[in-house]
């Protein structure tokens, strides 16, 4: 038995080797079509996990209100006297005593977006805080910001 190589007068015949320009187009396409999907998405969640800055900032902002009644028998009228920042940790909102509703028995503090960074376009928007709790009233965030 006699074995013979047969080659095609020394060429690589088309197709063997990489891709096509249209196996390379489509896979670009799909590669477009996934980021285009993903990319909102993951945005979105990472604006919601930024939330819980707000949310952190304001419960023990509350309760560091709690504290400044507790010592002077009414609330505070700014965020200095509770000896706490006026931004919150991670700096995406600003915190806010809303003066016009503080009195001996009852506050409102406010945290709102930073203007221009990154929780500026969030769907929340301003969240807020009361002596009972997180107060999703009026223009403040809705309790579905608050889960």
């Amino acid at each position: 038995m006699k074995l013979t190589v047969c080659q095609s007068k020394g060429r690589l015949s088309r197709g063997q080797y990489g891709l096509t320009l249209i196996e390379l187009l489509i896979v670009v396409i799909i590669i477009g079509i996934l980021a285009a999907v993903a990319l909102p998405a993951y945005q979105d969640m990472v604006q919601k996990s930024r939330r819980t800055d707000a949310r952190n900032a304001l419960l023990s902002a509350q309760l560091a209100m709690e504290k400044y009644r507790g010592d002077n028998q009414s609330y505070a009228s700014s965020v200095s006297a509770l000896g706490i920042g006026a931004t919150s940790p991670d700096g995406y909102y600003t915190l806010a005593v809303d003066t016009a509703s503080t009195n001996a028995t009852a506050f409102v503090m406010t945290a709102t977006p930073v203007g221009g960074g990154p929780q500026a376009s969030d769907s929340c928007g301003t969240f807020a805080v009361n002596q009972d709790g997180p107060n999703s009233s009026g223009s403040y965030a809705s309790a579905d910001c608050w889960k």
